[in-house]
């Protein structure tokens, strides 16, 4: 009975494509999330500029600290598990100009 050896490389090249394939998707599910958390924050803002309460309000921070949170190139082995340079830094802007409405919208509360 012939005995045969396969290579190592033999073997890892049918598995790179797969790996790929997964990070790709890892990479869009962690994307779609992110978009989620935005969507989240953005419906919070369009609540506390229409109801104008503290608690609103400290629920909007909160959920623009965690945007903004989500918006720093993550570290190896995370890497692939953050927005696109260009999107990430279009939505820091957003997050610095949804604090400015915070404090706009608590300056508003105080006064009434």
């Amino acid at each position: 009975m012939p005995l045969s050896i396969s290579s190592p490389a033999g073997r890892t090249a049918g598995k790179a494509r797969p790996a790929q394939k997964r990070e790709h998707e890892k990479s869009e599910y962690i994307v779609g999330e992110i978009n989620a958390f935005i969507a989240i924050r953005d419906e919070l803002l369009a609540e506390a500029e229409e109801v104008k309460t503290a608690s609103k309000l400290d629920s909007l921070l909160i959920a623009n600290n965690f945007v903004e949170s989500c918006l720093t190139p993550a570290k190896s082995p995370y890497d692939v598990q953050f927005l696109p340079e260009p999107a990430a830094k279009r939505e820091r802007k957003r997050c610095d100009d949804v604090k400015r409405r915070i404090e706009n919208l608590r300056d508003q509360l105080h006064l009434h």
